[in-house]
């Protein structure tokens, strides 16, 4: 099987699914891969109620509200720890009988434990695309808030700085410099906080939300978004 040595360039010029989380990360991934190559569809990870996603907590509501503004198709799967991988990897053999030939992701840099995303991408006979790999993490998120990306913070850790009045911040230049002087990383990479991208250039139109009341659960705050339908 062809491998793709360039992470980075893996996607290039080729059909793929990517890995979404409905954050700033992923929504910029997806981006950069639709410059250079054909999107078949989305992935996203459900929690084991199937009602909300596992990386960012968002109703399916949401995620479909999102996929329908891309214009893509969205494949979804519940799981517990036990068994995501396997489900994952049913959603990578779906997406590869639609055409997929790689999968886009969008991580900045790998966990100790090396790189699961090439592991199972291999497993599924899928190159393995990564447009942000050891993209400076400062770098990565002011070229999100140029190219005209609107997200909103909905996760916080509170261990790591940051604070409850945090939660439904825009991510804006200005919050990047408040950030940096915190001693946060303004991409969020040490799981500092998640955001839901609602607007870019991604997007045919803006995902109206409306925001619920806050929750607090042990070192975490949580802003719960719902779709707001007229």
């Amino acid at each position: 099987m062809e491998t793709a040595i360039d992470w980075r360039n893996g996607a290039n010029g080729r059909a793929f699914a990517a890995s979404f989380s409905g954050g700033k990360d992923s929504a910029l991934a997806l981006y950069q891969a639709m410059k250079h190559g054909t999107a078949i569809g989305l992935i996203v990870m459900l929690e084991e109620e199937g009602r909300r996603s596992r990386s960012h907590g968002m109703p399916t509501a949401l995620i479909q509200a999102q996929a329908d503004s891309i214009g893509l198709p969205v494949y979804m799967a519940a799981a517990s720890w036990s068994d995501y991988e396997a489900r994952f990897l049913d959603l990578l053999a779906e997406a590869k009988q639609q055409g997929a030939e790689a999968l886009v992701t969008g991580d900045i840099e790998l966990t100790d434990y090396g790189c699961w995303q090439d592991e199972v991408s291999r497993k599924a006979g899928l190159l393995l695309g990564m447009p942000l790999w050891e993209m400076d993490h400062r770098e990565a998120v002011e070229a999100f808030i140029d190219l005209g990306f609107v997200s909103v913070v909905v996760t916080v850790n509170l261990a790591l700085g940051m604070r409850e009045d945090d939660l439904g911040r825009a991510l804006t230049h200005d919050f990047v410099n408040e950030l940096a002087a915190r001693g946060i990383d303004p991409c969020g990479e040490g799981g500092e906080f998640h955001t839901t991208v609602i607007d870019g250039p991604i997007f045919k139109h803006p995902i109206p939300v409306r925001r619920l009341e806050s929750v607090k659960h042990g070192d975490y705050a949580f802003l719960p978004l719902e779709l707001d339908k007229p």
